[in-house]
């Protein structure tokens, strides 16, 4: 025979009433946000195109702000990790530099 399952009320029931209310809150301002026209881009522009070219300050065809410092900064310290990364492959063995990268005819 199965019995219903049965409500425990205690400190554990505080956090799910807090979630519920965050829900709540949330769905309301949701539910009540005035949301602009939509804009569309021109049939012309190439929207992957443009943000390329957004990337590199060149001129587009839909209005953009230039990245070019935030790609090259980003550029530098993608190759700074990539170069931390080599270099800690490398490890000591005897007194030899041993790196992670070997030829065909090293000895183990």
């Amino acid at each position: 025979m199965t019995t219903r399952p049965r409500l425990r009320l205690g400190r554990h029931l505080l956090p799910g009433l807090i979630a519920i209310a965050i829900f709540g809150v949330f769905a309301f301002v949701t539910l009540r946000a005035e949301l602009g026209e939509a804009e569309g881009f021109p049939s012309e522009a190439s929207v992957t195109a443009d943000i390329g070219m957004a990337l590199l300050n060149a001129p587009t065809t839909i209005p953009t702000e230039g990245f070019l410092v935030a790609f090259i900064l980003i550029a530098l310290v993608l190759d700074a990790a990539l170069d931390g990364a080599v270099y800690m492959a490398g490890r000591e063995h005897g007194g030899q530099l041993v790196t992670a990268l070997r030829g065909k005819g090293d000895d183990p």
